[in-house]
């Protein structure tokens, strides 16, 4: 069975703030709460929205509303503030080639939203498919995303590597018997990383390839 390459999406292969920011920033102030500073903000980066969400508004408030708010403000306009990070398509191209065709997203986000993102950035050409939660959040825990995709694209887990900026990417790649490799350009600190057990860390787009090879 081919090696095969999942890539998480937000802070790996984009850095999405602006977006997720403002949108977060949109549904608080509808509800009626006080938006928190940025940098409190930016820990919104990486978890499923849910879980953001309810962490947010505590638990008397409706996080499906702000769920929903914030959606609406994301499919408008939030995907297209985000940008991609310099020599992602290139690592991308190169990807594809060393993996053939075996190169997967993986992410957090909604499945539409990440497919949306997909085709404005550029990055569809270069993956074999998108995968991402439902909108109802089933697969919202990124282990429960792999594992469907091992089932469904019979990925073999030891010839599987995940790549991701943040420690959940790290722990839902190990809990599935996978290799994980974290970057540090995005959201997560090399201390998140390496205590989530990452395998090996990379520092820039265009060291992904030869980080990868040095996984296994």
């Amino acid at each position: 069975m081919a090696p095969t390459l999942l890539l998480d999406l937000d802070g790996t292969l984009t850095d999405p703030a602006p977006g997720i920011l403002a949108g977060v920033r949109v549904a608080l102030t509808a509800m009626g709460r006080e938006t928190p500073p940025d940098d409190d903000l930016l820990s919104m980066i990486g978890p499923p929205i849910r879980v953001s969400f309810r962490r947010l508004l505590g638990d008397d408030g409706d996080m499906e509303e702000g769920v929903r708010l914030y959606r609406a403000y994301v499919a408008q306009r939030g995907l297209k503030e985000a940008a991609v990070y310099p020599g992602i398509l290139e690592a991308l191209a190169e990807l594809r080639e060393a993996y053939a065709g075996r190169v997967f997203i993986c992410t957090a986000k909604s499945q539409p939203f990440a497919e949306a993102v997909a085709d404005h950035f550029g990055f569809s050409p270069y993956m074999a498919g998108v995968y991402g939660a439902h909108p109802d959040g089933q697969f919202e825990d990124k282990a429960d995303l792999i594992a469907h995709m091992i089932t469904t694209l019979g990925i073999d887990p030891v010839k599987a590597i995940m790549v991701g900026d943040r420690s959940y990417d790290i722990i839902a790649a190990r809990k599935n018997g996978m290799a994980a490799l974290g970057v540090l350009w995005g959201y997560g600190s090399e201390a998140e990383l390496v205590q989530a057990g990452a395998h090996a860390l990379c520092a820039a787009p265009d060291e992904l390839a030869g980080a990868l090879r040095a996984v296994k």
